[in-house]
């Protein structure tokens, strides 16, 4: 087997492995709101549901990505096989920067920004002196 060859199974394999988490995760979200909802949860398990699904799916897509990137190690570089593979690789980071606000609430760079503030609240800060 060639270097070539190697690299397409690689490929194969995370977008098997992106499949399956999406499929996977969808899945144990199911079984665990069900077993939430039987508690007595109905809103709070709708929106552990949607959240669990949408990490899944966030997970997933992050494969297909890779898998996408690994791709174009082994294929021959045409002029209509990179731009659809851009535009594939660019729907999916989409998706999963969507996914991503949709789940935290802020873009995923403003991670640090967030965190900073919550630093800066929860302690109160003495002024320096000169």
């Amino acid at each position: 087997m060639d270097f070539t060859a190697w690299v397409a199974l690689a490929a194969l394999l995370f977008e098997g492995a992106g499949v399956a988490v999406m499929v996977v995760g969808t899945l144990v979200s199911i079984v665990l709101v069900l077993a939430h909802y039987r508690r007595g949860g109905g809103e709070h398990a709708f929106r552990s549901f949607r959240e669990k699904v949408g990490r899944s799916i966030l997970l997933g897509l992050e494969l297909l990505v890779a898998a996408d990137i690994i791709r174009t190690v082994s294929e021959e570089p045409t002029l209509r096989g990179v731009i659809v593979l851009g535009l594939i690789v660019l729907i999916r980071t989409f998706l999963s920067f969507t996914l991503a606000v949709e789940l935290e609430g802020h873009w995923p760079w403003q991670r640090a920004e967030l965190r900073g503030e919550e630093g800066r609240t929860s302690k109160p800060q003495t002024p320096r002196e000169p």
